[in-house]
């Protein structure tokens, strides 16, 4: 690692594959309570690749993350930009780089600020919309952002999902319909947003990336390659085969018009139900075995629906896991 006092933006890692990470967390150096060093530990210890150090209007800890990278482990520089109107991630922008937070509804400055994390190369994510306390909820519109999260496990930690989360899913899943056939449909992932021990990686995005480094690993989540866990116990694969191709999560399948097949295979969810969602909604339903590993096969027509993706809950109702679609055109 270079002796610059900040982290490396990549790390050997395992070459291109899944990479588990938190990218909405909070240390002493805002209003968290545990030291880089203790949540370095703790996001290792509950199976991360990476995290993303994220405290509020400020990156004055940017420096303090150094020492706490390794050559499986990457620290991912951010700012969580937090308003009177909602609160956004600022993921991947410069050493030391402040975004800007003194901005409301209807005076446009928001859009300079996005500008300036794109123009780092950095992504731009609407953090928790439908927080339950002021300032929380996102009034913003969402142009010029890049991804939604949907799942934020600030306020759960006595149960694995709310009705804020479900808010914010139901919003992000009606407007993908039209995102998807627009061509420009915006991705979902999922953060612990860390406050306290216990926390980290509840939950977690796990990213498709061509390697362990900064920029790939945004560029996954720019494009969906991307589901979200609630722990590193819950693994699953989404793939949809049709005309003798396949495609997997956030990628595009070239269907010709022929049927299409889904296989989903999950493990850690015992009992668990498995959806399937397209544009028309729930079209199927399944559960999964008591040992909670397990494979789901759905047949439809290619033009039935312009996408399909999953929701894993289990037999109480509260998410395991969820992924952004495949589209089918």
């Amino acid at each position: 690692m270079p002796n610059s006092g900040f982290p490396s933006v990549r790390a050997p890692g395992r070459g291109a594959g899944w990479y588990r990470g938190d990218c909405h967390v909070h240390s002493v150096h805002s209003d968290g309570k545990l030291t880089p060093e203790q949540l370095t530990a703790d996001a290792r210890a509950a199976g991360l690749d990476f995290i993303a150090t994220t405290e509020h209007n400020s990156v004055a800890a940017h420096g303090a993350w150094q020492r706490h990278a390794a050559e499986d482990f990457m620290i991912l520089l951010g700012e969580e930009v937090t308003t009177g109107a909602g609160h956004w991630l600022a993921l991947g922008i410069a050493p030391g780089q402040v975004i800007d937070w003194d901005h409301g509804v209807g005076d446009a400055l928001i859009d300079r600020c996005l500008e300036r994390v794109h123009e780092s190369g950095g992504l731009c994510v609407v953090a928790h919309p439908y927080a339950p306390y002021p300032s929380g909820s996102f009034m913003f519109s969402y142009q010029g952002l890049d991804v939604i999260e949907v799942w934020n496990g600030l306020w759960t930690s006595d149960r694995p999902w709310n009705a804020d989360n479900e808010a914010a899913l139901a919003e992000w899943g009606r407007g993908l319909a039209e995102g998807v056939r627009a061509g420009r449909w915006r991705p979902a992932m999922g953060n612990s947003d860390t406050h306290l021990v216990g926390q980290i990686g509840i939950p977690h995005t796990v990213v498709l990336a061509d390697s362990l480094d900064t920029a790939a690993v945004l560029a996954g989540l720019r494009a969906g390659r991307s589901w979200i866990a609630e722990s590193a116990g819950v693994d699953l694969s989404l793939r949809a085969v049709a005309a003798g191709r396949s495609a997997g999560i956030g990628e595009h399948l070239e269907t010709s018009g022929e049927p299409v097949v889904v296989h989903a295979h999950i493990r850690g969810v015992q009992s668990g139900i498995v959806s399937f969602h397209t544009d028309r909604g729930i079209v199927h339903r399944e559960g999964l075995p008591e040992s909670g590993a397990g494979g789901v096969v759905w047949r439809m027509t290619s033009r039935a629906a312009a996408f399909v993706r999953i929701e894993v809950r289990h037999p109480h109702g509260h998410m395991a896991a969820l992924t952004n679609p495949v589209v089918l055109v």
